[in-house]
């Protein structure tokens, strides 16, 4: 029997869901003293928190036993996801139980911003009729700008089409005909914020959309348009919201989600006119707490009980005994995937993932570690191989995958292909002789490159001075160089370099080389440090498999 201690309040399905195979002993904790909870850890092999329960080193300090935490909820902000990984613990989330109320909290937010239903609610009760001083918008005929086009963003468009609104829809990773299916069309963001009458976001908080909507976004923005939120606080400069609605910028505004909650006395948010404001309440309705606790509760009796991880967000759907032999060309496909997201702007209908090798149960894995390199800088931490398929999907993207045959003198050969608008841009890495990553090909261009540290792609003409040029631009910009490979179909015509930097350029540096004559393209990009992997020849021997029809894509 394992024990899995309750941290914060669960419906009682949830509970009850957990205990449905009497493998499992329930301890509800959360209305004890958090000294009392780290009692009941000391013997726990699970932990189930929302977003009252802050679980960091700490407190996993007092769980020695822990094999699984469960987030009822989406958000992973209050869980240390890193040490979580690091104590080997594995770490699920509920992300598909409060779509619903998310969405329709959404349009309550909407509604109630254009026909100022909080503002006549108020002067009502104030002994007010004020019937034309408090006259609206309606959303009919309207144009709505969805930020953000995953679950709940999808929804929401589904929902806006309803109501005969027009939508737009700003998402790095939608391509025009997955926006054309859902009834809107997919545009820059600038494009969006000019030509919107409301907007809404349904982002993730990161690196990429923290602050992503400050004053130069909402300067951009129609005048009297109207600024939903109810993804994550932080995406929005809250102090440029609040000018924008007091200059008269904004007609209104509503918010469920803020950058410190709750809400700080002194936010100027509190004194700001038009916006209607709610507690985070995307999740607070009892269908989405019912969800949201049956969703968490399979989760977490899935991993104890029958050892399935496919819900974690931190483990990589591979058997401990494949992993030193998968590891290396894993790791090869992730870098591909941040190669070819950096080329193509990780837009695609269509992602072919190819191999080629003696490895045998590869595909899923290798696939999922390509998307999980493709979709990573704008979905964050909570993508990895367990998840990265799926979130391909709800971006609408195709992920096939192929077994080639062999390709001599490649003992690992991977090919990522991204597929959109009848286009098919291919970059490919092999596993050479000393068991190291290399990058082999970039479009159509023979490279030979290690995909770490800084790279440089520089497309230019062949012509002669230009390696002068760059070398003389990054040795003013104090950068050295560790490797220069150039490539060319023929003299005179088109080559690309690929330059190993020890440090990132600047953008002033980047601009330079950019205006240079006969350069076409600059992109700079990161990858984490490669370790050493071991050499092939040290790798367990591995049967040559079965393959799938040579070019055929597996199914799944």
């Amino acid at each position: 029997m394992k024990k899995v201690v309750i941290a914060d309040p669960l419906s009682a399905e949830g509970t009850e869901r957990l205990q449905s195979e009497g493998m499992i002993e329930v301890d509800d904790c959360s209305s004890l003293s958090r000294e009392q909870l780290e009692q009941a850890l000391t013997e726990a092999a699970g932990l189930v928190v929302r977003s009252g329960t802050t679980v960091g080193g700490e407190l996993l300090d007092h769980a020695p036993h822990l094999e699984v935490i469960g987030r009822a909820g989406v958000g992973l902000d209050n869980i240390d996801l890193d040490e979580a990984t690091r104590r080997g613990i594995a770490v699920v989330n509920a992300p598909g139980g409060n779509i619903r109320s998310t969405t329709e909290l959404t349009f309550g937010l909407m509604l109630a911003a254009a026909r100022r239903i909080a503002e006549a609610d108020r002067s009502l009760r104030e002994g007010n009729w004020d019937r034309k001083g408090l006259r609206g918008t309606q959303l009919h005929g309207k144009t709505l700008g969805v930020i953000g086009a995953g679950r709940i963003g999808s929804e929401v468009v589904r929902r806006a089409r309803v109501f005969g609104m027009n939508v737009l829809i700003s998402d790095p990773y939608i391509t025009t005909q997955r926006a054309r299916d859902l009834g809107a069309e997919a545009v820059e963001l600038e494009d969006l914020l000019r030509q919107s009458d409301f907007v809404s976001l349904h982002v993730p908080l990161n690196d990429t959309t923290r602050d992503l909507i400050g004053a130069a976004e909402m300067e951009h923005m129609k005048p009297g348009a109207f600024l939903i939120n109810a993804s994550r606080g932080g995406v929005v400069v809250e102090s440029a919201l609040a000018d924008a609605l007091g200059d008269g910028k904004l007609a209104g505004a509503a918010l469920d989600v803020y950058a410190d909650e709750p809400l700080p006395a002194d936010s100027p948010l509190r004194s700001a006119p038009g916006l209607v404001m709610t507690p985070h309440l995307g999740a607070s309705t009892n269908e989405a707490q019912r969800e949201v606790a049956l969703e968490i509760a399979d989760a977490v009796r899935n991993a104890l009980v029958h050892g399935d991880l496919r819900a974690a967000v931190n483990a990589p759907h591979v058997a401990p005994a494949d992993r030193p032999r998968l590891t290396p060309v894993l790791g090869l496909a992730e870098s591909l995937g941040r190669l070819l997201a950096e080329i193509t702007g990780s837009r695609c209908d269509r992602l072919e993932v190819r191999y080629a090798g003696p490895l045998g149960d590869v595909l899923r894995p290798l696939a999922a570690s390509a998307v999980e390199g493709y979709l990573t800088s704008t979905v964050g931490l909570s993508i990895n191989l367990v998840n990265a398929l799926v979130l391909a999907t709800s971006r609408g993207i195709q992920v096939a995958r192929v077994r080639l045959g062999k390709l001599p003198p490649y003992s690992n050969h991977v090919e990522l292909a991204a597929m959109t608008d009848d286009k098919e841009v291919v970059v490919a890495g092999a596993l050479l002789g000393d068991g190291r990553p290399r990058i082999v090909r970039i479009g159509k261009f023979h490279v030979d490159t290690i995909p770490s540290g800084t790279l440089l792609l520089i497309r230019n003409q062949d012509v002669p001075g230009v390696i002068g040029e760059v070398g003389t631009i990054l040795g003013d910009a104090g950068v050295n160089i560790a490797g220069y490979h150039q490539s060319r179909l023929e003299a005179g015509g088109e080559a690309l370099a690929v330059l190993s930097l020890d440090d990132a350029l600047d953008r002033e540096a980047l601009e330079e080389l950019s205006r240079l004559p006969g350069v076409h393209e600059v992109r700079q990009i990161h990858f984490e440090p490669q370790p050493r992997p071991r050499p092939l020849h040290e790798l367990e021997p591995v049967e040559e498999p079965s393959p799938d029809p040579v070019g055929a894509p597996s199914s799944g």
